[in-house]
């Protein structure tokens, strides 16, 4: 590479760096400052956590926390379970028609999930889980591509320790608790920090299904919080929204490193 084309490559990176941060540096700027100073960028300007304890008092965000925290919970053990005993049962076993199922796993993988929204409301709406936690979780408890990286984390998984275990008297619930989750931990914290994130920031499902402050999460509690006709602040907003998108970057700075990682180890490039 030419030093011609490494300063362009430099020069493009560092816009598109630009792009991504500045938003960010306008929400944190506005959090923290005074609402007069939204669009005045004064460097003696006050600093202020009033935005913030105005967003808290202004919307039950404490209860969209609690919706989200258990939402993602619920929604990641699910996963974690569902997903395992499928890719257990795709690695080690052979059934007719194997290669056909998983090959229907994988074809979840190119349906987007907004396809599917009309038809997922109309089966909520008979089985009466409309507005609960659990309507929001229910299209999400299995995932095709859990199924697909656990599976291919399996298979890498030596037959030896397999037919020692079997030796050892083990059954197969066993053998896959004690030799093939444990040296499958990196995948499960990698996919665990992705389907976490995913469903932090899912907005468009629970907006369709929740119509209450028991059961709406983050997401769409801070939409209707930041509603044109609310008339609430900029600043205040911007309080509220990085409320919401807190947890999610400081476990994201928290865990870069076994992130990375993980999924290095997994085989994804």
């Amino acid at each position: 590479m030419t030093g011609y084309d490494r300063a362009l490559t430099i020069l493009g990176a560092a816009m598109l760096a630009a792009l991504w941060v500045l938003p960010l540096i306008y929400a944190v700027w506005t959090a923290v400052h005074p609402s007069e100073y939204e669009a005045r960028f004064v460097l003696t300007a006050p600093l202020t956590l009033a935005n913030f304890i105005e967003a808290w008092q202004a919307a039950p965000f404490a209860r969209y926390f609690l919706n989200t925290f258990v939402l993602v919970t619920v929604i990641v053990i699910c996963q974690f379970v569902l997903c395992t005993l499928a890719a257990y049962g795709f690695a080690r076993y052979r059934f007719p028609g194997r290669d056909i199922l998983f090959s229907l796993v994988l074809l979840q993988l190119l349906v987007m999930p907004d396809i599917l929204i009309v038809e997922n409301y109309g089966l909520l709406r008979r089985m009466g889980l409309v507005d609960t936690i659990a309507g929001i979780a229910l299209p999400y408890v299995a995932s095709g591509f859990g199924v697909f990286l656990i599976r291919q984390t399996f298979m890498t998984v030596p037959q030896e320790l397999d037919d020692a275990a079997r030796i050892e008297g083990a059954g197969p619930l066993a053998i896959l608790w004690r030799v093939y989750v444990p040296l499958a931990k990196p995948v499960y914290l990698s996919y665990g920090l992705v389907s976490v994130s995913h469903h932090w920031n899912n907005f468009l499902w629970p907006l369709i299904v929740t119509n209450s402050v028991e059961t709406r999460p983050l997401t769409v509690g801070l939409s209707v919080f930041s509603a044109v006709d609310s008339g609430v602040e900029w600043s205040v907003i911007n309080a509220a929204t990085l409320m919401t998108s807190g947890p999610l970057l400081v476990a994201f700075l928290l865990f870069q490193r076994q992130f990375v990682q993980s999924f290095m180890r997994a085989g994804i490039k």
